[in-house]
């Protein structure tokens, strides 16, 4: 009997410590791993961020004067060129023969008027020696004077004609890239449509629009930092170049240029940039990161009024391990930091990664 009660009590011993194990091993998994980083003092970036749309800085849109076929084309898509270089040949045949024309008629015009000026000067020498009447003398100088606006006339059209058959030859009025061609080999130029457009990429502007509360703290000069989808890690310096002293009428918003450096043309004309201008700075200030806060919204009134608040919280870590939900005043909120005012002194530890699941008076362990 004394054998049997020493095993239960061994017995009983031991589920007495196993029991107590499992407790300890549950409250140990009950810790919530955290990561940690005590407030300090930084500075926060002041920006506006933007949607617009690329264009290239400086684009030309290449016409042809003449409504007829295209002859031969010396560039296509992405082509460079330099000012004044050929674009395009327009059909010419016509026109030479108009060149021949008014060339055989100037060559009539020059002969006819030596032959009068002959007999104007013969007739000049006969009216000062008293010799011939001045009604005669009249006649000749008609004549002449005729003759003489006759060879101007000629000389014109010869002008004129030359001219045309030299627009046959269309030219780039800048340097830069072709971006479009409109027509193909053997279509029909129109003069209200263009033959290409040349852009040109070394820089580029991103057009955004600006709401009246926006104008201001924008300035031209600003620094702006611009992304694109195409490159998601790299970022392009730019600076606001222009903004339009009215606003459009319709949107009550105002046009905003900002130019940026294009290496490698990375950027293209007609692709949307995320803008982000940088209005300002506060320096010094106690800083968190934005990722460790927690923000809520709430309907409050005030003056009279209702109107949504939006609340922002942070998780405090003691010396006991335990966590305590802090309530900040912000001052200012960018993509990376918040700037707190409130409600946190600085060298307190903040949860800045775990902190989804957490309550107050949490128990929490802190991990590197």
């Amino acid at each position: 009997m004394s054998r049997k009660m020493t095993i239960l009590f061994f017995l009983g011993l031991a589920v007495m410590l196993a029991g107590c194990s499992g407790s300890k091993s549950k409250e140990n998994e009950a810790l919530v791993p955290v990561k940690v980083l005590a407030a300090d003092l930084g500075d926060v970036v002041q920006s506006i961020g933007y949607s617009g749309e690329i264009q290239a800085e400086f684009e030309v849109k290449v016409f042809s004067k003449l409504p007829d076929r295209i002859e031969k084309y010396f560039v296509d898509i992405g082509s460079r060129v330099a000012a004044g270089s050929p674009i395009a040949k327009i059909y010419a045949e016509t026109l030479e023969q108009g060149v021949r024309q008014a060339e055989a008629g100037l060559a009539a015009a020059r002969a006819q008027e030596a032959n009068v000026a002959v007999e104007f000067g013969r007739a000049e020498r006969l009216y000062k020696e008293n010799a011939m009447s001045s009604q005669q003398f009249d006649a000749v100088k008609t004549q002449y004077e005729a003759a003489k606006a006759q060879l101007q006339q000629a000389e014109a059209a010869v002008a004129g004609i030359r001219d045309q058959l030299e627009e046959t030859l269309v030219k780039a009025p800048i340097s830069g890239i072709v971006g479009e061609r409109f027509y193909e080999e053997g279509d029909m130029a129109n003069p209200a449509m263009p033959l290409v457009r040349i852009v040109q990429m070394e820089r580029v502007k991103i057009v955004v629009h600006a709401t009246e509360q926006d104008l201001g703290r924008l300035a031209v000069g600003q620094e702006t930092d611009i992304r694109v989808k195409s490159y998601p890690d790299q970022v392009f310096r730019g600076r606001v170049d222009k903004i339009s002293p009215v606003l459009d009428p319709l949107t009550r918003m105002a046009r905003v240029e900002i130019l940026a450096a294009n290496p490698g043309y990375r950027m293209k004309p007609g692709m949307f940039a995320e803008a982000e201008v940088r209005t300002g700075i506060l320096k010094q200030v106690l800083t968190v990161p934005r990722p460790a806060t927690v923000e809520s919204t709430s309907m409050e009134t005030v003056d009279g009024r209702d109107r949504v608040v939006k609340n922002h919280f942070v998780f405090v870590v003691d010396d006991s391990g335990k966590v305590a939900q802090r309530p900040i005043e912000v001052g200012y909120v960018n993509q990376v930091n918040v700037a707190v005012t409130s409600g946190l002194l600085r060298g307190e530890k903040i949860i800045v990664s775990g902190q989804s699941s957490l309550r107050d008076g949490m128990a929490v362990t802190i991990v590197e």
